[in-house]
């Protein structure tokens, strides 16, 4: 279930802060072409994915204006496949080796981004790599859009100012390898640190759109818009039991939240819970659980409903899911 409210909230608050080209919004986090043209709306006209599957997806709604893959790929299918694409949508892939540099120019590709290690133990080349990967690239034929990389592990530090100087410090590698890399894009950021990048031409932030409990410990001025909805199938007098479990919720970040309740724990079906003050929810009760990871969450449902107070206003296929 997504607020209908909260997420225009969440994406009016964003387009103030990062308008227009600043923000390459992720679909990732929701893997719906609904929700994406919704960021269109708001004015943001280029967006990040993490699998051919979404870019293609995205192209055929017709959201392909400007689309990056930032994730290495060389199975040759899914590369030709974008190639395919390009005649309809600007698809940019990310490289950070000559594998798959070469196997982007031989699916036919047109432009790449160099992926830089900027701390993060991922994807991603060297920043003193960048420049020689980005000759290969063009010897190659290829067009060479700049420079991308990814500090996910400074999303959810507590300490803002520590934060910001680790943000810096990765940020100068990233720079250091545009000076040698050149073209006119630098990636970078996450909803964690969306507001910490100056030195950056766009930010990747996803989940600010629906959020979830881990973002939210931030403080952000971005709402939990998205829940997965239960209902009470066991109660007793100390704890009761909702049909929302493993399987219906991303769990790497921890426990889902219920709002007047501790969560005791998850289990592949069930959510056992017990309200903080008053009695337990009766049988047949319904429960707004919130998730700790939005985006795995979002992949695991084949359908978000939209609603405003008690009714349900719009239903959304995600419809990027899959590979």
């Amino acid at each position: 279930m997504i607020a209908a409210d909260g997420l225009e909230r969440n994406l009016t608050t964003m387009a103030a802060s990062l308008p227009g080209s600043r923000l390459r919004p992720h679909v990732k986090a929701h893997k719906c072409t609904a929700l994406a043209a919704a960021q269109y709306a708001h004015g943001h006209h280029s967006f990040t994915c993490a699998t051919p599957r979404e870019v293609l997806g995205m192209v055929a709604a017709g959201l392909g204006d400007d689309v990056l893959l930032a994730n290495e790929v060389v199975d040759p299918l899914r590369l030709k496949a974008l190639g395919a694409a390009q005649s309809n949508a600007r698809i940019t892939v990310a490289v950070d080796s000559i594998e798959t540099i070469d196997a982007a120019a031989a699916a036919g590709l047109t432009h790449v981004i160099i992926d830089v290690n900027v701390g993060l133990p991922r994807c991603g080349c060297r920043p003193i790599e960048a420049g020689r990967l980005a000759d290969r690239a063009r010897a190659k034929s290829l067009d060479v859009r700049g420079v991308m990389g990814y500090e996910g592990h400074l999303m959810v530090l507590d300490d803002r100012v520590l934060q910001r100087e680790k943000v810096d410090r990765a940020m100068d590698g990233l720079v250091a390898a545009h000076e040698a890399v050149g073209g006119d894009i630098v990636s970078a950021g996450g909803t964690g640190t969306y507001d910490l990048h100056d030195r950056v031409t766009e930010v990747q932030a996803g989940s600010y759109a629906l959020m979830d409990t881990h973002y939210a410990q931030l403080g952000l001025p971005f709402e939990q818009a998205c829940f997965v909805i239960g209902t009470v199938i066991s109660s007793n007098p100390r704890f009761a039991v909702a049909d929302v479990g493993l399987k219906a919720l991303g769990m790497d970040h921890g426990n889902p939240s219920i709002t007047g309740a501790t969560v005791w724990f998850c289990s592949d079906e069930h959510v056992t819970f017990a309200m903080t003050d008053g009695p337990q929810p009766s049988v047949g009760e319904r429960v707004l659980v919130a998730p700790a990871h939005i985006d795995p969450t979002m992949a695991m449902h084949e359908a978000a409903w939209l609603f405003r107070g008690d009714d349900v206003i719009d239903h959304w296929p995600i419809d990027l899911r899959g590979w």
